[in-house]
């Protein structure tokens, strides 16, 4: 057993494919995406730049970001048919789970390529289903708006001010890949076995379920609640600390230095604001982590990642905490669709070896 839990690392440095979409460098602290460091990009080409940029040369249809804007729209609408259907059958579901539910009645074959059926059907099914929630009808998506300014207006049910458009278009741009995250993985393994992209895409959420993925965002607001005020921020840290606590929004499996999604996104966030105060009191805490950890536990670097400042994003612009993880999965539909399509062309099925540590049969008599 303890050999097995030895070799258990969860691939921790296997390198288990080969793609020209994203490269996660964590001793740089580097993210690029077909070419291009985050920074380059996010808050420039938009959600559906990100996603004609991802889609290169793996889809003809998608072309450049208004046509892919186009086909959002169209995805969109068709997905608003199944509105009734899905509120019927996800009662009493998360809306994680009702996405889920939603994706798989989500034929493999349409009109549309089954990606952009997908991506666009998560932007109508989400805020549809948060609106239930509330006790409110869905409203009709409008195809001729961009991904996230749809979203916000479907959500609540008039236009989002222009600030709140741009800063969840960062966002859905800033997540929209990753490498061989475990969601991305999961997605191009069953690719692999070409199952077809909805049930692919389905994985991939699956997987995003999961709190040691997708789950941060929203402990983060917590422990920011549970600190309180800035009086005591030091007494809560220091003690955090010492007890060996779970620090929300701190560290990443992958990054050895600061995430450089943060920064983006904590731009975002101070170009906001109105919401100076909690950004501020997040940045207080932000820099009492950083201390104390450097005068505590020398030598161990835990710098913020990239759910710190999503939760604050989030928040700002009127997203309910439930609906963090979901709302990744939107952003992050375009990049698991783009490997799905790039193992489809390029990959076989994923079959890897395991070594057997059990018991040995005895030899027959």
């Amino acid at each position: 057993m303890q050999a097995l839990i030895h070799e258990n690392n969860g691939l921790d440095g296997v390198v288990a494919g080969a793609t020209v979409l994203s490269h996660v460098d964590g001793e740089a602290g580097t993210l690029i995406l077909r070419g291009h460091f985050l920074e380059e990009i996010a808050g420039r080409i938009g959600f559906e730049g990100i996603a004609a940029l991802l889609w290169a040369d793996l889809d003809d249809s998608a072309g450049d970001r208004d046509a892919v804007a186009g086909l959002f729209g169209q995805a969109r609408v068709a997905a608003f048919a199944l509105v009734p259907g899905l509120l019927q059958v996800t009662q009493g579901l998360t809306p994680i789970e009702a996405l889920r539910a939603g994706l798989g009645m989500l034929p493999d074959e349409g009109k549309l390529p089954a990606h952009v059926r997908a991506c666009g059907a998560l932007q109508v099914f989400l805020p549809a289903l948060l609106r239930r929630a509330e006790g409110k009808a869905p409203v009709a998506p409008d195809p001729l708006l961009g991904a996230a300014a749809d979203l916000l207006r479907c959500l609540r049910g008039q236009p989002a001010s222009a600030s709140h458009v741009r800063a969840l278009d960062t966002y859905l741009t800033t997540i929209a890949d990753h490498g061989f995250n475990a969601s991305t993985f999961a997605a191009r393994v069953v690719a692999s076995t070409q199952a077809g992209m909805i049930s692919a895409l389905i994985a991939g959420l699956c997987a995003l379920k999961g709190p040691l993925h997708g789950g941060a965002p929203g402990p983060v607001l917590d422990m920011l609640d549970e600190i309180g005020t800035e009086a005591r921020i030091a007494r809560w840290v220091e003690e955090a600390i010492r007890a060996g606590d779970r620090l929300m929004g701190f560290g990443h499996r992958v990054y050895k230095v600061r995430d450089p999604r943060a920064d983006v996104l904590k731009s975002v966030v101070r170009d906001l604001g109105s919401h100076a105060g909690r950004l501020a009191f997040a940045g207080a805490v932000e820099q009492a982590v950083i201390a104390t950890l450097r005068r505590l536990k020398p030598g161990r670097r835990l710098d913020t990642n990239v759910e710190f400042y999503t939760a604050l994003m989030l928040e700002a612009v009127g997203i309910p905490r439930e609906a963090f993880t979901p709302l990744f999965a939107v952003g992050r539909s375009v990049g698991w669709s783009a490997h799905v399509m790039e193992q489809q062309r390029h990959g076989r099925l994923v079959r890897p070896l395991s070594r057997y540590i059990g018991p040995t049969p005895k030899a027959a008599a």
